[in-house]
C-alpha cells in the first residue's frame, strides 16, 4: 500500500478538514481528496463525512485510524532500522522547535552519542504541531517543544524553565530602548502579561514570530527584545548584547515529550544525558539573572506576570 494515503487520511483526520490537510502536507487539495479517495476505494468503506464545516471520521474511520497509526509505526521503524550506517546498533531521531537546538538540543546530541557511540541520531526542526504528528506516526521519538500537546503513547515532562530576559545590542536604559524595541511574540500568556505590565513597549514598529532566531535580527542592528537567558549568554558574555536593567523575566517552561515505546537502552541514555545537560543549563541561566539582578534597583528581578514572585 501506498504510505503516502496513510499519512494524507492520519493529515485529513487531524487537522479536521482536506483544506488544513492540504496547507500542512504542501500538495493541493485536489491531490489529498484523490489519496484519501484511493484509499476509500482500496478498503471498501467511506473514511469521512464531508461538509462545508470539514471532514469527520465515520464509524470505518475511526477503526481505520488505528490501523493505520500502528502501520505508520511500523514502517518509520523499518525505514529506521534499515537505514542504520554500518556501525551503529540503534536509531533515534529528535524533533524540536528552532529555538531549542542551540545550547540544547545539539548538546544534548553530543551527550547522548558519546555516552552511546553506537547510536545513530536524526534531528528534525518543526513546530509543534508538526513535531507531535511526528511523534504520533513514529517518525520522531523525542520532542522538544514550549507547548506540548499530549496524545495517547505520549508522555510530557519539563526539562527547564526557560527564562525570557529584556536584552538590547547597546548598552541602555528601558527608556532608551523603547523606540527600537521589537515585539517577539512567545505565546499568548507572554502577550497577556506584556501587554498589561509592559504598556509602553505595546506599540512596536516591528514584531516576529521567530522565537530565538530574533536575537540574530537583534545583535545586528540597534534594537531590544525579549530573548531566551539561555540562547543570549553567549552574545552577553561578548558584549554584543546587554541586558536591560530593572526589567522583569518571563518564565517558560520547556518540554520533553517521549513516546511510551522508545526503546528502553536509549531513553535510559536520553534521559540520564538530559539530568546532566539540565543542571549545566540552569546554572547558565541563573548566571544571567544574577547579572540582571545585579544591575537592577535593590537587586530585585520581578516576573512578567506576577509581581509577586521575584527574587
Amino acid at each position: 500500500m501506498d504510505i503516502s494515503l496513510i499519512r494524507t487520511f492520519l493529515e485529513v483526520a487531524s487537522a479536521g478538514s482536506f483544506v488544513n490537510a492540504s496547507e500542512r502536507l504542501f500538495v493541493t487539495q485536489s491531490a489529498v481528496s484523490l489519496r484519501v479517495q484511493r484509499l476509500e476505494e482500496a478498503l471498501g468503506k467511506q473514511l469521512f463525512t464531508r461538509s462545508k464545516a470539514g471532514a469527520e471520521l465515520t464509524p470505518a474511520g475511526r477503526e481505520f485510524e488505528r490501523y493505520a497509526l500502528s502501520l505508520i509505526k511500523i514502517w518509520e521503524e523499518a525505514r529506521q532500522q534499515v537505514g542504520v550506517p554500518e556501525g551503529y546498533t540503534k536509531s533515534l531521531t529528535i524533533g524540536a522547535q528552532y529555538s531549542l537546538w542551540p545550547r540544547l538540543g545539539f548538546r544534548w546530541i553530543d551527550s547522548m552519542q558519546q555516552e552511546m557511540p553506537s547510536l545513530n541520531i536524526r534531528a528534525e526542526l518543526g513546530m509543534p504541531d508538526r513535531i507531535v504528528r511526528f511523534l504520533i506516526e513514529g517518525v520522531v521519538q523525542i520532542g522538544l517543544m514550549y507547548s506540548p500537546q499530549l496524545r495517547p503513547g505520549l508522555t510530557a515532562r519539563k526539562v527547564i524553565e526557560e527564562d525570557l530576559v529584556l536584552a538590547a545590542s547597546w548598552p541602555a536604559s528601558f527608556e532608551e530602548i523603547v523606540p527600537h524595541y521589537v515585539f517577539v511574540d512567545w505565546g499568548p500568556e507572554f502577550v497577556h502579561a506584556h501587554a498589561l505590565e509592559l504598556p509602553e513597549l505595546t506599540n512596536p514598529g516591528l514584531s516576529l514570530s521567530l522565537g530565538a532566531l530574533a536575537a540574530e535580527y537583534i545583535v545586528s542592528r540597534r534594537a531590544a527584545a525579549y530573548l531566551p537567558a539561555r540562547y543570549i549568554k553567549k552574545y552577553l558574555d561578548e558584549g554584543r548584547l546587554h541586558l536591560v536593567a530593572d526589567t522583569p523575566r518571563f518564565p517558560y517552561p520547556v518540554w520533553s515529550i517521549w513516546r511510551d515505546d522508545l526503546d528502553p537502552e536509549v531513553r535510559a541514555n536520553a534521559e540520564a544525558t538530559l539530568v546532566v545537560l539540565k543542571s549545566r543549563i540552569e546554572a547558565e541561566q541563573h548566571a544571567v539573572i544574577a547579572e540582571l539582578r545585579d544591575i537592577s534597583t535593590n537587586d530585585i528581578v520581578e516576573v512578567l506576570g506576577n509581581t509577586e514572585n521575584s527574587f
